[in-house]
């Protein structure tokens, strides 16, 4: 009888995941504006973002669904419209 090989795979906690990046447009004019938008995705967590304060838009990384990101950035209370895939 001949044996299997065995293939050791590393548990789930340590798989690499791949997060989703998402452009939005959110209406800030200010430094301000753009660190309302820094507070509210750092407490919201999992999530690496870039803010283009110049061009109004915010790119994000991460696992969240686009709802759940549209409604933490809508906190801001600014105008917030999702573009798309980036």
């Amino acid at each position: 009888m001949t044996e299997l090989p065995v293939v050791l795979r590393p548990p789930c906690s340590s798989r690499i995941k791949i997060l989703k990046k998402h452009e939005f447009s959110v209406d800030m004019t200010c430094e301000g504006c753009s660190n309302a938008v820094s507070r509210v995705l750092n407490k919201l967590g999992g999530v690496e973002f870039d803010i283009d304060l110049p061009n109004k838009k915010v790119c994000i990384s991460s696992d969240h669904s686009v709802d759940i990101l549209l409604e933490t950035l809508e906190k801001t209370g600014k105008a917030v419209s999702y573009l798309g895939p980036k």
